[in-house]
């Protein structure tokens, strides 16, 4: 393989895809009659025989009907959308194409997706990075030494060119932890919170700040990634990242489990002007004290702010449930 160039992705998609593909081939069919007898649109059975789409349970039985093909062959191909429903790639086998090819999909999903929202407990997403930031993070993430690192930091920026696209739209949530995570000198955490506090008043993006001291209604287990209103008719999918794999989840059940998740998050979060204000905060304190002791970030911010912290999203933040 080429380096910079994404690898095969979704590999248990790919066997399904292709599964599905000798099964239609099999029974005589072309994609436009597969098509007729399933009620799949035409682009749509191309893009599940790519491994491009994830067919649901009912369409993959109406296939297999469709086809004649014998319980054992049903059998596999139900076990193989199992396998897909919820499928693992590990970072390890991601990175084995180099830091670029990781950008380049990642790029590929966001520009598929109309709407991006994602929740962060750790670290400011990639998406608002700046250069120096995504430089310190991109080098702790390469664990294969793939050393490339300057033109992965170029490919993570230039996904950001979809921020100024009027017609999407991003939910960016993230933890106080996650504002104040420093991967270098304090000067870089400095000019990475000026940035997102610019974009943050882009009319594409709604930005959600959870305080350290906010009561939580959910469990801040790790990140994630809700891709939706997919091209294609696509389904939205999440990517939940751990720290060896990240794990793709497309059942429409487990979809609905993180859109529970972010409304219960977005609950403890400052948004609109206080969470900038919050944001500015923890980037420039001010001098105020208190018996010589420096307020906290999270004071300072009440001191800007009338709002409570506990407030409910105004109209802005309930257009993106």
């Amino acid at each position: 393989m080429t380096d910079g160039q994404p690898r095969e992705r979704h590999t248990q998609r790919a066997q399904l895809g292709s599964e599905l593909r000798q099964v239609r081939m099999l029974a005589g069919l072309s994609g436009r009659e597969m098509a007729r007898q399933t009620g799949i649109s035409q682009p749509t059975v191309v893009r599940i025989e790519r491994g491009d789409s994830l067919p649901s349970l009912p369409e993959v039985t109406a296939w297999a009907r469709a086809a004649k093909a014998p319980a054992d062959r049903r059998a596999i191909l139900v076990a193989l959308l199992d396998a897909a429903v919820n499928e693992v790639s590990t970072f390890r086998d991601k990175l084995a194409g180099g830091l670029v090819a990781v950008q380049l999909e990642v790029r590929e999903l966001e520009a598929g997706s109309g709407t991006v929202r994602n929740f962060q407990p750790g670290i400011i997403p990639g998406l608002l990075q700046t250069a120096g930031y995504a430089r310190r993070i991109i080098e702790m993430s390469d664990i294969r030494g793939d050393g490339n690192h300057g033109a992965a930091v170029a490919a993570r920026l230039d996904r950001q060119e979809a921020l100024h696209d009027k017609k999407r739209h991003f939910e960016f949530l993230m933890t106080e932890a996650a504002l104040r995570y420093q991967p270098g000198p304090h000067e870089v955490l400095t000019a990475q919170l000026d940035h997102l506090a610019a974009l943050a008043t882009l009319e594409t993006i709604t930005l959600g700040v959870i305080p350290a001291d906010a009561e939580m209604h959910a469990i801040t287990r790790c990140g994630f990634i809700l891709y939706e209103d997919r091209t294609g008719d696509q389904a939205p999918v999440v990517v939940v990242e751990t720290p060896h794999a990240a794990l793709y989840a497309s059942d429409a059940a487990d979809v609905d489990l993180y859109r529970d998740q972010l409304t219960l998050l977005r609950r403890s979060a400052l948004h609109g002007t206080d969470a900038l204000a919050f944001l500015r905060a923890i980037a420039h304190p001010p001098a105020l004290s208190q018996a010589g002791v420096p307020l906290l970030s999270c004071q300072v911010a009440r001191h800007e702010s009338s709002a409570a912290i506990h407030r409910t999203p105004g109209p802005r933040d309930e257009a993106t449930s």
